[in-house]
């Protein structure tokens, strides 16, 4: 029914959407993607544009319009240009290396932390203390990188740990002395 205030998602070249009712497959130079949507809204292509419209005016509908604006966007965005996370370890003895392609972690412990590289993930490591996670899926990006990070999260006394590059740890005094 309504589109106000909503921007319609904007295909760029070599990617390809096929709408199917709520479900909607897209391809690009990267990959393949697809979603089943909520029946609340509609979704509909227009020449190089995707528009969502509401079925009708109740608060959920329009929850479910921005959500899916967001999704689709990601999609086309992911098959096109791809998502990254950058992971940062601090503390002595932390590294990183890949073995194939999956992770293996030194962080601490008495042994090494593997991580297998799920599907449509793959790992860098430009350096020994820097981790890049890359895919198509923004969802999945963001969902490996938190996995990841949980395996040591930073401690708020030294810093040590795995963090986001750029992230701020907050910083807790230890005991004072008397």
């Amino acid at each position: 029914m309504s589109r106000i205030g909503k921007q319609p998602v904007v295909i760029p070249a070599g990617v390809t959407v096929t709408v199917n009712d709520s479900h909607v497959h897209v391809k690009g130079p990267k990959g393949e993607l697809e979603r089943t949507f909520s029946p609340l809204v509609k979704i509909d292509e227009e020449g190089q544009e995707l528009h969502v419209t509401r079925v009708d005016e109740s608060t959920e509908s329009n929850a479910q319009q921005g959500l899916t604006r967001t999704l689709l966007h990601n999609m086309v965005e992911g098959v096109s240009k791809g998502f990254e996370k950058k992971l940062e370890l601090t503390g002595v003895g932390y590294r990183a290396q890949l073995k194939g392609k999956d992770l293996e972690l030194s962080l601490g412990y008495s042994h090494p932390v593997p991580y297998p590289a799920p599907e449509n993930i793959s790992f860098e490591v430009p350096d020994n203390t820097h981790i890049t996670v890359k895919g198509i899926s923004k969802e999945q990006v963001g969902q490996v990188a938190a996995e990841i990070r949980m395996k040591r999260p930073p401690e708020p006394y030294k810093g040590k740990g795995i963090h986001y590059e750029g992230e701020h740890i907050r910083r807790k005094l230890g005991k004072a002395a008397k």
